[in-house]
């Protein structure tokens, strides 16, 4: 697969894209984490249905990621 990136775009191309794969893995991986993070006396932070919705749908943790950081900020901002 990196071999036909780099057929197709070129060496630079391919490192970006690659790179830009391995972000997307790693906040898919931390979205899932942040979803299932257990919080105040053990219950997990979002139901089962979210969290088989994460594994499924690479996407929505990611947003979900980035919403939960962006109300964080704001809470600590208000402090």
């Amino acid at each position: 697969m990196l071999q036909s990136f780099y057929n197709n775009l070129g060496f630079f191309g391919a490192l970006g894209v690659s790179l830009l794969l391995f972000i997307f893995f790693i906040f898919w991986i931390a979205g899932i984490a942040g979803i299932t993070l257990p919080y105040d006396g053990g219950k997990q932070r979002g139901s089962t249905f979210q969290t088989i919705l994460a594994v499924l749908v690479p996407i929505y943790p990611i947003v979900w990621l980035i919403f939960d950081m962006y109300s964080q900020h704001q809470e600590m901002k208000e402090d």
